[in-house]
């Protein structure tokens, strides 16, 4: 790869190689997209969301394909705090990429107690709080959609851990800006958006829905634009460090995003259509930025303003 054209983004408190990151939920833990390429390319990954104790998820049908998307209703099955620590942590550690876990809890308590037990190792180099997951009856959305109880539990996760925080935001409320401006007072050093968008599809063959839970979260392609303008707003009303995540199949996507202000960007539902992506993304990000003359990403994020 080229390195005439520096990548290195800083989001807030992190610094990344370049600005491309896994979503959390696409990856696993990170560890299963090494069958594909070396993840210490990457800027960074985000794995699935971690619960205090193992998570068997919902029920199949979990998973609909969509012509510009996918639903899906996983319900953060995962195999819990403890044990990734013990299993997963370790060979984390051994790439050259910045590794953020995310954490759902079901009360604040067990957001703190999680963040408390990563704090010692310094191989996570930050926390995302998934308060915004559509998928599960506990916790979820119950964080997400109110400013007051996202205000109480970013505080209480502050005194909890050293570790950057980043939270994650739903689009599945009109006051997502209000709920970003609560997280940033309660002490969030980044914000991440969007989310899933709540969506449903039935199989009227079957003459059933599509899901077992029959709504799930709506991501992919069709969200893009959707989503570019959350991030873009979020950005001017906050002025905070912003990832963008939502509907990017492309460095031309990234590029957007990047363009209207987000300092980095996740890369979701492409990982399950192709698992190279990542790789591609970042060469032809670097491709573009080279062609156009630019020394660095940092001269093209937010370039939005810039009056150009």
């Amino acid at each position: 790869m080229n390195d005439s054209v520096d990548l290195t983004t800083y989001v807030g408190p992190l610094a990344l190689k370049n600005p491309v990151l896994l979503a959390s939920g696409t990856c696993g833990y990170g560890l299963e997209m090494t069958q594909w390429y070396d993840i210490s390319i990457l800027g960074g990954l985000v794995t699935k969301s971690l619960s205090l104790q193992p998570r068997h998820g919902n029920a199949p049908p979990r998973i609909a394909e969509l012509p510009t998307g996918m639903l899906n209703t996983i319900g953060l099955e995962n195999i819990g705090i403890k044990a990734f620590i013990e299993t997963k942590l370790p060979e984390l550690a051994h790439f050259d990429t910045c590794i953020i876990v995310s954490l759902f809890g079901e009360d604040i308590d067990e957001f703190c107690t999680m963040a408390q037990m990563l704090d010692a190792y310094p191989e996570v180099a930050g926390l995302e709080l998934n308060i915004s997951c559509p998928n599960v009856k506990e916790g979820g959305m119950t964080f997400g959609v109110s400013p007051e109880l996202t205000e109480q539990l970013v505080h209480a996760v502050r005194s909890a851990t050293q570790k950057p925080i980043i939270v994650k935001l739903t689009p599945n409320d009109t006051n997502i800006f209000e709920v970003g401006q609560a997280a940033l007072r309660g002490g969030a050093d980044i914000l991440s958006l969007v989310n899933t968008f709540l969506g449903m599809s039935v199989d009227i063959h079957h003459e059933k829905p599509r899901l077992s839970s029959i709504v799930g979260g709506y991501s992919g392609p069709g969200i893009f634009p959707i989503a570019l303008r959350m991030v873009y707003e979020m950005v001017q009303k906050t002025q905070a460090p912003v990832i963008g995540i939502g509907g990017i199949s492309s460095a031309e996507d990234a590029l957007q995003y990047l363009f209207v202000g987000a300092q980095a960007v996740q890369l979701g539902t492409i990982n399950f259509v192709n698992p190279l992506s990542a790789p591609d993304i970042i060469r032809n990000i670097q491709s573009f930025l080279q062609h156009k003359g630019f020394k660095s990403v940092q001269e093209w994020i937010g370039r939005i303003g810039s009056g150009t």
